[in-house]
């Protein structure tokens, strides 16, 4: 695969003719025509390289390359510093401030493509760019749960393998729902705060720190800690915030033993994102033939994306005592996949759950279907164990 360099330059004419002169070399080439566009394609397609301008309007390549290396993500990224500032402190600033190197305009291709090869060739050696998913402390394990479409209850059992993960264990719970403009635990909990979400993603994603996201986190009467996320439909647009999303999921990961994440419906690009990072994934159905006709799609969409398909669990989930839904066996059977766990219909416990601000298996803990989420929550915390 060819290396991708970024390049970041104000001037048109620059971004033209070094871009063609690189990719004629063999290399992949992304630009960007400003500092903050540059900072933010960085963050969202981790260059091999970033070629930098430093005379930039709205923010100059010293302010970038700060940034960019106080960001777990991108601080491995190597830059070289290409400008038309030749003075000594102009330089000594760029490596200051983290530039791997340093080119003056106007330079000779050939000078150039050396500079580049030289960098990429003692990236090489260096430990991987990928995204840092838990600090040195800690690395929590991460359980993502989704469906094809919505009302299938993601929301119901995440909330409930999380309280049963804090019952079994006593350890750091955290239950976090990632839809902004959908959020429903701060509802269904009284809890009054419901802006941790929409804070995170309508910041920068420099500003997604640990101590940040450990502010948002909302403890519940259950023992367990909330990460919620708006009410507010319009809050939607803010799943285009990918990075945010990437350094949100690294932070969370550092604080509890046990992260669930309410993944939401489908796979718009940021779920995409945080599948890989989950040690489980787990996708809620119900026994209907076009539920399973979305999920059967919806697996294959995952495993398309490098993930194993025996890492994919499926929960079947019997809302309504309905004649209509199918027995596990079938579904099992027409989705041509395993079904890990069956949860039987139980509407008053859910109501009376829904009264007491609280998860089922907290308010009725020997209840079937609690004890159905239960044995899933043993079945995690056993895998969390082994791993």
């Amino acid at each position: 695969m060819a290396e991708k360099i970024l390049i970041v330059d104000d001037d048109v004419d620059t971004l033209r003719l070094v871009g063609l002169m690189l990719q004629r070399q063999g290399y992949e080439i992304s630009a960007a025509s400003n500092g903050s566009q540059g900072l933010a394609k960085a963050l969202e397609e981790r260059p091999d390289l970033i070629l930098l301008d430093v005379m930039m309007p709205d923010m100059d390549g010293y302010e970038v390359t700060r940034r960019l290396r106080k960001n777990p993500v991108t601080v491995a990224i190597p830059i070289l510093m290409f400008t038309a500032k030749t003075q000594l402190d102009d330089k000594v600033t760029g490596f200051e401030v983290g530039a791997d190197d340093y080119l003056t305009k106007p330079t000779h291709p050939t000078e150039l493509q050396s500079h580049v090869k030289a960098l990429l060739a003692r990236a090489v050696h260096k430990e991987p760019k990928d995204i840092v998913t838990a600090s040195p402390e800690q690395h929590g394990y991460v359980i993502g749960v989704l469906s094809a479409r919505g009302g299938l209850g993601v929301s119901s059992l995440a909330a409930n393998l999380a309280a049963g993960i804090f019952t079994r264990t006593q350890s750091d719970v955290i239950l976090a729902e990632l839809t902004p403009g959908q959020g429903v635990f701060g509802i269904n909990f009284d809890v009054p705060t419901q802006k941790g979400l929409t804070e995170i993603l309508q910041g920068s994603v420099v500003e997604v720190t640990r101590e940040k996201v450990q502010a948002s986190l909302v403890p519940h009467t259950s023992g367990i800690k909330l990460f919620l996320a708006s009410d507010n439909p319009r809050d939607i647009t803010l799943t285009s915030q990918v990075a945010n999303y990437e350094a949100l999921v690294s932070r969370l990961s550092s604080l509890a033993r046990f992260i669930v994440l309410d993944l939401g419906t489908g796979l718009p690009t940021f779920v995409q994102k945080i599948l890989p990072i989950c040690a489980e994934r787990i996708i809620v159905m119900e026994g209907t033939p076009s539920t399973i006709q979305h999920t059967k799609m919806l697996i294959d969409n995952i495993v398309d994306m490098h993930i194993d398909r025996k890492s994919i669990s499926v929960v079947l989930n019997n809302r309504q005592r309905s004649e209509a839904q199918m027995s596990w066996t079938q579904v099992q059977e027409k989705l041509g996949h395993s079904i890990a766990s069956t949860l039987t219909p139980a509407p008053e416990l859910f109501l009376q759950a829904e009264r007491m601000q609280t998860p089922a298996v907290m308010c009725q803990p020997t209840n079937m279907t609690s004890q159905q989420f239960l044995k899933i929550a043993d079945t995690l915390i056993e895998r969390e164990k082994a791993q």
